[in-house]
């Protein structure tokens, strides 16, 4: 059998394209044991996290042994090991990163790859495997280089089958008694299209005439050919498609009305911020407080950002990120923050970090755009598949002026014709004319 020490090449070309400051290419066999916290190194690490990097390396270990040995119960087994862990947990150490992700990422990903949608998000399927690997291919918090080609390709949207949600607490005690800790049966969503008031009409009408006495086969022929000969409205043409522009993204001026430690994330703040929305718009509620209309926004800032500085102040938010729900907290916004730009193989998330500041007037829910780029409507929703953000938020910048702007040269997609007319560099500013700006970071990343 394997050991947890000897990688497959894979994760060594991985670790070694990803992270070339904390592995060496000249090594054969990095000691995998003790290179988490070279890479992740804003993180600590306990004995105990250490430990249970040791174990999942092993259990990695082990699976790699069943695959090459094709023993199917024994990659069941440790296939549900695997899912069950990660089926409260966002990685394998809970919210920390480790090499033990990565290597479950470059035994598993190929795998994936193969797998039909029912074994991926069917019934019997390894949703929270197939959720872990488009993480750490795709998260910031794991930074891999995986060109496009490469990554695995999975669709949010394509689930066959919900599991029902576990309370954890209840799950540990289950499994401490020696029981499954869910005996009660998943809610199944159908494979077919939701059902239209036409379907159901259709349904409606085929019960009638079940219950209906029958009629002749020369009357329902004619019938039938009755409603074969109607025409079928046109379908309406489709709109055209919005020309590629930074307005897209859904930019307004915040409000945190306060800020929390998130109770199960030890780098994440939870804001309550007061976007300007309208009462009963989706993904926001009714601050029992002050009564407004607000949005809870999970921000990766804890340990970059002091608290007391997200008490009460004015921000810049994504308004139209596809919600998404951080360690059991629903997170409908992003903040806007400035860090330093990094070489290759250097850390992006060391900081320091500053928040971008609107101008000290600018009332909660005022749009905010940049200069040359303020046409059109933003989307509602952002469509994690066309992945807007990620094309325009590389010309998110600094300049020396300490002002937030956009720079059209850091976007391929922009060259040519598809930026004539418009400035190079655009400032953020809000509809009353403002400029956004950040205390002290030039030529920083904004994100």
């Amino acid at each position: 059998m394997a050991t947890a020490s000897t990688p497959q090449s894979s994760l060594l070309s991985l670790l070694y394209r990803s992270y070339p400051a904390a592995v060496s290419p000249d090594a054969t066999e990095p000691d995998l044991l003790h290179v988490t916290p070279k890479i992740f190194t804003h993180n600590t690490y306990s004995d105990a996290e250490n430990a249970e990097i040791q174990q999942w390396l092993g259990t990695i270990s082990d699976l790699t042994a069943a695959f090459s040995k094709d023993d199917k119960p024994a990659v069941a087994t440790l296939l549900g090991k695997l899912n069950s862990r990660l089926s409260t947990r966002t990685t394998l150490l809970g919210t920390k990163p480790s090499v033990a992700d990565i290597a479950a990422y470059a035994l598993l990903a190929p795998i994936v790859e193969k797998w039909t949608p029912e074994e991926r998000t069917g019934e019997n399927g390894y949703h929270h495997i197939v959720r872990h690997v488009d993480f750490v291919q795709n998260g910031e918090l794991f930074g891999l280089r995986i060109p496009d080609e490469e990554k695995i390709q999975i669709d949010v949207d394509d689930v066959r089958f919900v599991p029902k949600p576990v309370d954890p607490k209840k799950k540990e005690k289950a499994a401490a008694q020696g029981e499954s800790g869910d005996k009660e049966k998943p809610l199944v969503v159908g494979q077919g299209k939701p059902e239209t008031a036409e379907s159901f009409a259709a349904k409606a009408e085929a019960a009638a005439e079940e219950a209906a006495p029958a009629e002749p086969a020369q009357q329902r022929k004619e019938k039938k050919e009755k409603k074969e000969k109607k025409e079928k409205q046109p379908k309406p043409a489709p709109a055209p498609a919005a020309a590629p522009s930074p307005s897209l993204i859904d930019l307004r001026v915040g409000h945190i009305l306060r800020a929390i430690r998130h109770p199960n994330a030890d780098s994440l703040y939870v804001s309550t911020i007061n976007c300007g929305d309208a009462p009963g718009t989706e993904n926001t509620s009714t601050d029992q407080e002050t009564g407004l209309t607000v949005r809870t926004v999970c921000s990766g800032l804890n340990g970059l950002v002091p608290l007391e500085e997200m008490q009460g102040r004015k921000v810049v938010v994504v308004c139209n990120l596809k919600p998404v729900t951080m360690r059991g907290v629903k997170s409908c916004a992003m903040v806007l923050a400035a860090s330093p730009r990094v070489a290759e193989g250097e850390d992006s998330h060391a900081g320091p970090v500053e928040l971008v500041n609107p101008p000290a007037d600018a009332q909660a829910g005022e749009r905010v755009f940049f200069e040359g780029w303020g046409e059109g409507e933003p989307e509602k929703v952002l469509n994690p598949k066309k992945k807007i953000w990620e094309t325009f938020q590389p010309g998110f910048t600094t300049t020396d002026n300490l002002e937030v702007a956009f720079d059209s040269t850091a976007v391929p997609i922009l060259a040519g014709e598809a930026s004539a007319g418009k400035p190079t560099v655009g400032k953020l500013v809000t509809q009353s004319g403002g400029v956004c700006t950040v205390k002290s970071l030039k030529g920083a990343t904004v994100r």
